[in-house]
């Protein structure tokens, strides 16, 4: 068999070419004065439906042809439009007229229903996403960053929460922030902000001799009549004749380009996120100083006061783990299952962790959107070797041969389930008209890499699992099965999976409250640092976790310990949906059916793919337990 390093060295270079292909991806791009710069846009989210629309979904300026903006698969995924929004470098761009809209009653029924639910728009310019500034509302000078800009505002009956008028944020007042070379005479664009404003425009004429809106109150001489607050708003009600408008500055900043992203990286929560850390790495600490305890003191005596034991009458008076080691490596129930379920999770373990320290390490940077995500996939299909080798070892471990079946099996079964789940959320989506739709070729080609690329890689690692010598039991398994005693209620299988589960929840749900925000707000997470130390910190818990029950378990004389320990470590995904259950009907304003339909699919994807890591780790800690200690017993 090739040298596992070697296959490392292969997929990390092929991962490092496939996220680096395009350039803007990795070098600044560099713009003269007068050079086109265009904006893309995005999507409509709100935080409180978490349902996305796309940005034409309402009566907006439309460009000739609306095509897809994007330059890979993870753009691809998040939607990106070209737009009417046209800069040029360096040139200021007084208030300009892009449309003129009459606004019939289902668009104003859409613009106050999504006023209604705080949705805002996002774009994009030189892959950086457009922000509102806002003041710290703590009374630090400082100013903070909000991503995307709401579609309008309303109005309130003084003293009350009625609703009298909705009003549409029809202009908008861009400021391109760049950074000059002087000796390329050229410049980098470090900063992208808006100020959003609504506005009812007076029209003159209603055509002069360019063919264009003759608009009193948009022009050079009246677009600082916006920040004083000169103008009426406008009103959006059914025949309202809207007029949509924008304006560009330029401000030259001491920023570089390469610290361009520092406003968005900065956490104004991070005293939130140091507190989750302590309070996981002290839980771990304490359930270090637990596992410690066991294979240090109380194995190690029960070990010798074994060995030391003169006959086997003695030893049949002996009690607890010791007694089953001619049980305790006896085959499974669902041995097959049981190796798909193990392969799969190393699989997702493997992604998830070269995902994140790629990311922390700067190969999946954030100045390219979509990087990350296109990163994912590729290495979710690179790791299906390890599936397929950890999956056919196992089986190995218990003399069959059927390791061919084994592969299919786990090439199709688990990655199966979740595709099937994306594909039937994207066609509901596609059936709604909303922006996260994936489009119908993406899906195409996600099943054609899955069954061209996953399936032989898989297939490939189970063919050099097989050839592998087989993982040696330490002890011999008895022919008879021994009978075991009635176990107290906190080793039963319900009891003691439920609470395997309960520490790495409270260690994870913080940063997952975290986590679920960014991903349904569509935004860029940038916390990596904190993200790979509490993943490390709840794999390091649910594997001690699942030890402790082991020995338990085996100390009461039970030594079906197999699927036990994969659902200790398991359960925590079974917390984390009884949260996400409450977040929905508790925290989440659901204004149609698809919203928590949408909701539930996302979540089942991740949380099936959090089960499968930390049922593995748990299992996989236990094996390593349970070789361990009865490979130090001597038996006759």
């Amino acid at each position: 068999m090739p040298p596992i390093t070697s296959f490392v060295f292969c997929f990390l270079l092929l991962i490092t070419t496939a996220t680096s292909f395009y350039p803007s991806a990795v070098a600044p791009r560099d713009f003269r004065r007068g050079d086109e710069l265009q904006v893309k846009v995005n999507n409509l989210l709100s935080a409180k439906t978490l349902l996305p629309y796309d940005y034409y979904y309402l009566r907006n300026c439309k460009p000739p042809t609306i095509s897809d903006a994007a330059q890979n698969f993870g753009q691809v995924l998040r939607g990106d439009r070209t737009s009417v929004y046209t800069f040029h470098m360096r040139e200021e761009q007084p208030c300009t007229v892009t449309c003129r809209i009459v606004l019939s009653a289902q668009d104003a029924k859409d613009y106050k229903e999504k006023i209604d639910d705080e949705y805002k728009a996002y774009m994009i310019l030189d892959d950086l996403p457009v922000v509102v500034s806002r003041k710290n509302i703590d009374g630090n000078p400082s100013t903070i960053y909000q991503q995307g800009f709401e579609v309008g505002l309303k109005a309130f009956y003084p003293g009350t929460n009625e609703v009298y008028s909705y009003y549409i944020v029809n202009h908008l007042s861009f400021k391109v922030m760049y950074h000059r070379d002087e000796e390329a005479n050229s410049a980098r664009i470090v900063g992208f902000e808006v100020t959003p404003y609504s506005i009812k425009h007076e029209v003159q004429v209603q055509w002069d001799n360019t063919n264009r809106l003759n608009v009193s109150t948009c022009n050079n001489s009246t677009r600082y009549m916006f920040e004083d607050g000169g103008v009426s708003l406008q009103e959006v009600y059914a025949g309202a004749d809207i007029i949509f408008s924008y304006d560009v500055s330029y401000k030259e900043s001491e920023i570089e380009w390469a610290s361009r992203w520092d406003a968005y990286l900065l956490i104004n929560d991070g005293q939130i996120h140091w507190f989750s850390i302590a309070n996981s790495l002290l839980i771990m600490l304490f359930l270090c100083g637990t596992v410690a305890t066991i294979m240090i003191r109380t194995l190690r005596k029960g070990i010798a006061s074994y060995d030391q034991l003169e006959s086997k009458d003695e030893a049949h008076e002996e009690t607890g783990w010791k007694l089953v080691h001619g049980d305790v490596f006896r085959e499974p129930l669902n041995l097959e299952e049981m190796c798909i379920c193990a392969g799969s999770g190393l699989q997702m373990l493997g992604t998830t962790l070269a995902t994140v320290i790629f990311a922390l390490l700067g190969f999946l940077s954030h100045f390219n959107r979509g990087r990350l995500m296109t990163a994912m996939v590729l290495l979710w299909l690179l790791m299906s070797y390890f599936g397929g080798y950890s999956s056919a070892r196992l089986r190995r471990m218990f003399k069959t041969a059927e390791w061919k079946r084994s592969a299919l099996k786990t090439a199709l079964l688990l990655p199966g389930i979740l595709l099937s789940v994306f594909f039937a959320v994207s066609t509901l989506i596609w059936g709604e008209m909303l922006s996260s739709g994936v489009p119908f070729g993406t899906v195409l080609a996600l099943s054609i890499l899955w069954f061209g690329v996953s399936g032989p890689l898989v297939f490939l690692g189970g063919y050099f699992g097989n050839r592998k010598a087989a993982i040696e039991a330490p002890v011999e398994t008895y022919k008879i099965p021994r009978k075991i005693p009635k176990q107290p209620w906190y080793l039963r299988p319900i009891s003691s999976i439920l609470m395997g589960g309960i520490l790495p929840f409270v260690s994870v749900l913080i940063e997952f409250q975290f986590v679920q925000t960014y991903l349904w707000m569509n935004q860029l997470c940038f916390m990596f640092g904190f993200l790979l130390v509490i993943f490390v910190v709840v794999i390091i818990l649910c594997a001690e976790i699942a030890v402790v029950f082991c020995y338990l378990q085996l100390c009461s004389e039970d030594y079906k310990w197999w699927w036990k320990a994969f659902l200790n470590g398991g359960s925590t995904a079974f917390y984390l949906l009884v949260y996400s259950v409450f977040y929905l009907f508790a925290k989440l304003e659901i204004i149609m059916g698809v919203c928590g339909i949408l909701y539930v699919g996302y979540i089942f994807i991740v949380l099936w793919a959090f089960f499968v890591v930390t049922g593995s780790v748990s299992f996989y800690a236990c094996l390593w337990f349970v070789q361990t200690i009865y490979s130090s017993v001597k038996i006759e």
